[in-house]
Parts: structure tokens; sequence; C-alpha cells
């Protein structure tokens, strides 16, 4: 199996400056692994890398989805695995960066199914979608299996097929699937380390962070992407400071309201990163000033 570097943790606790760091150190190309930082056009909201991290290392599977195209983790194995095999040949080392626990253990464990796929479903939901609209499908699946139904936006027609797809043909729940994770054996020898740091001090710094991003021009981003024709029901519409601008644009909020709620659901979702993260028994923790302990570990893994 080819060796990758993974480092991983919550939002706004400097993966990105740690990556650079260590490609540098060790002749290596990033590897995205963010599930918003994919999307063209939507920079700002994603804490894309600027341009001149851009320009110090090679970075692959970021800003290169249209925000209109279906995209999930079946899709980011298929070009990751295109990226490091890339990266492999020409004699470098990949690193694989972000904050997507989905993405990266279905890279390095894979994510499969229990059964295939059944086509007729599949083409009879994609009818009824044709016919009957995205709201009539969500209600099924909340008929069906609610917790997916809560989670995946009714407009992701993608998802919401796929998961009435598997409870019509397996008579069981997606979200019954995913907690047993049906993950596979290791695709990759992979060394994995993770960013720590106190949660007061985290928090305090993703209030900066949106802070910054406001002053950056986050509201005119999504105006302009409105503007272009990126409806803002659109799934990456539907993440963190993207909706938070739609409910501020369509009035359901004023800017105060809708700065507030950015910054806590910015907390919360680096909330639920740790706990997705913490279960992961391989991962390495530093914190974000010991590079060189990490270092340390990265070259005896390489040896």
């Amino acid at each position: 199996m080819d060796k990758i570097i993974v480092i991983c943790g919550p939002t706004g606790i400097g993966k990105t400056s740690f990556a650079i760091s260590t490609a540098l150190q060790f002749n290596g190309e990033i590897v995205g692994a963010d599930s918003m930082q994919i999307y063209k056009f939507l920079d700002i909201g994603t804490a894309k890398p600027d341009a001149q991290e851009l320009a110090s290392v090679r970075h692959h599977l970021v800003d290169f989805v249209d925000p209109k195209e279906n995209f999930d983790a079946g899709s980011y194995v298929k070009s990751a695995d295109v990226a490091i095999q890339e990266i492999v040949r020409s004699g470098k080392l990949p690193i694989v960066v972000g904050g997507t626990g989905l993405y990266l253990r279905a890279l390095v464990n894979g994510l499969f199914r229990s059964h295939p796929i059944c086509q007729t479903t599949l083409d009879q939901l994609n009818e009824e979608l044709k016919q009957k609209g995205p709201q009539y499908l969500h209600d099924k699946l909340k008929q069906c299996d609610p917790v997916s139904a809560e989670k995946i936006h009714a407009n992701d027609t993608f998802r919401v097929i796929r998961a009435l797809e598997i409870f019509k043909t397996n008579g069981v729940q997606m979200s019954e699937c995913q907690k047993e994770h049906h993950f596979g054996q290791n695709r990759y020898d992979a060394i994995k380390i993770g960013l720590f740091m106190d949660r007061e001090i985290l928090y305090d710094r993703i209030n900066q962070r949106v802070d910054i991003m406001l002053k950056q021009g986050l509201l005119s981003e999504v105006e302009d992407l409105v503007k272009n024709g990126y409806s803002l029901n659109l799934k990456p519409m539907q993440s963190i400071g993207y909706k938070h601008m739609a409910l501020y644009i369509n009035g359901e909020v004023d800017w105060e309201e809708a700065v507030r709620l950015l910054k806590r659901d910015t907390r919360r979702y680096a909330k639920r990163q740790f706990t997705w993260f913490n279960k992961d028994k391989d991962i390495h923790w530093i914190k974000p000033g010991q590079f060189d302990g990490a270092h340390d570990l990265i070259k005896e893994f390489l040896t």
C-alpha cells in the first residue's frame, strides 16, 4: 500500500499551515479532504487556502466541483485516489488534509454497501422526482428514515434518492447502515495526525475567523453566487456561512442575529468534528505549535 500522511482536526485550528510546513519538509503535495473547499466560487466561507499558500505547495481537490454538481464520499474517494497516484508517480508524498471525517475514513478504510444498487428502484425514484418534485421524495424519506431525512436537505436529491433506494432495496434505514459504518480494510498505509487545543481558545479563534470572513466580503460572495444563477437552495449553499447569509438576504433574520447564528453553528460544528475524530484511536494528537514532534513521528513512519 502507498504511504500517505493524514492531517485532521476541527475547523479553524490551523490544519493548512501545518500541512504546508509538512509538505515543504517532506517533499509532499496536499490533497484536500474538505467537503466544502471542493466547490468552485465558494471561497471566503470555506476558508480555502489563499494565493500564497496555493503557490507554496501544490494542492489537489480544492476548487474543482461546480456547486450544482452532486458530490459525495464515493466521488471523493475516486478523485482522491487519482490525485494520490499522480503524486506517488511524481516521487512525492501525498498529504491528505481536512476536517470532513467521512471523506477521510472512506479514503483510508473504504466505504462499501452491503447490497448492490438496484437500478430499477433508482429509475423509479428518479421518475418520481421528475413527476412530483424533491419535496415529495423527502417526505417519503421522513416516513421510512426520519433520522436521515433530518440530516439531508430536501434539495439534495442525490442523497435523498440514495437513502430511499437503500431502504426500498434492503429494508434497512441508511442511518442504521451508517451507525455500523460499513468500512472495510485499509486502502492506504496512513499515519494520522490530529490537531487539538483547548476548546475555549478554539471557539475564540472561530469567532475571530467569522469576523474576518465577514470583513472579506462573505455576504457579497453569496449575493454574487445568486446573481450567477446559483440557488440558495443548492446543497453547498445550505452549509455553514452560506445558509446564514441566505437567512439575512431573505429577510428572515437581521444582521446581528445572522452573525450570532453563524458563530454559534461554527462552534457546534467544531464540537461535532472533535467527537468524530476522538473515536479514531489511530490518531496522534498534537497542538498546532508542536510541528517538530509531529514531523519526528512522520520521519519514523516513512523509514
